[in-house]
């Protein structure tokens, strides 16, 4: 039997979040409209407040205001290998940034391989059920373009500024991916 899935919204600075939960942690942290919206949110769920994400809309409020949460909330979202890609993201320290190929290395020596390829690396990153939290956002390309996030490249900027990452080296790029 599925564990029944909760949701609320949250109001951002950046338009409202749709969060999503279980009884075991956050399964879904989506901006309204973005690319794979609600992907993972099941058709059968409650629009009710739970402790779970209580808990995320207390580590949001934290984020936008400008600071480093101190704790992550419950997650419970993804298959076993984009929990091992998500797990990597967790790792990058706030307000810094790592490429997809960076994170390509750390999973082939997690996983005690001689590779393993950027682009699967990256549709685990770009299928991010929980955003922010799982910080997707700061990966860029390893050429300093800003790309590939599917809450769009401008959440991506500002969620980056936000944290006072050092723009000077990245740019948009002129077509590509979640833009």
């Amino acid at each position: 039997m599925k564990n029944m899935v909760y949701t609320c919204i949250y109001k951002s600075k950046l338009g409202e979040i749709l969060l999503a939960a279980d009884e075991i942690g956050l399964t879904g942290l989506w901006f309204t409209g973005q690319k794979y919206f609600a992907s993972t949110l099941p058709d059968e769920h409650i629009s009710r407040e739970t402790p779970v994400l209580s808990e995320a809309k207390e580590w949001l409020d934290v984020y936008f205001s400008g600071k480093k949460p101190a704790f992550t909330p419950p997650l419970h979202a993804g298959s076993a290998f984009r929990q091992s890609v998500w797990q990597i993201l967790l790792q990058i320290p706030y307000g810094q940034t790592t490429t997809y190929g960076e994170i390509a290395r750390q999973l082939a020596a997690v996983k005690r391989t001689p590779g393993m390829s950027a682009q699967a690396a990256g549709g685990a990153v770009g299928h991010n059920a929980i955003s922010i939290i799982i910080p997707c956002h700061r990966v860029v390309g390893s050429n300093g373009s800003l790309t590939g996030y599917a809450g769009g490249i401008e959440k991506k900027v500002a969620l980056l500024k936000l944290e006072h990452t050092d723009m000077s080296h990245f740019f948009i790029p002129k077509k590509g991916t979640a833009l």
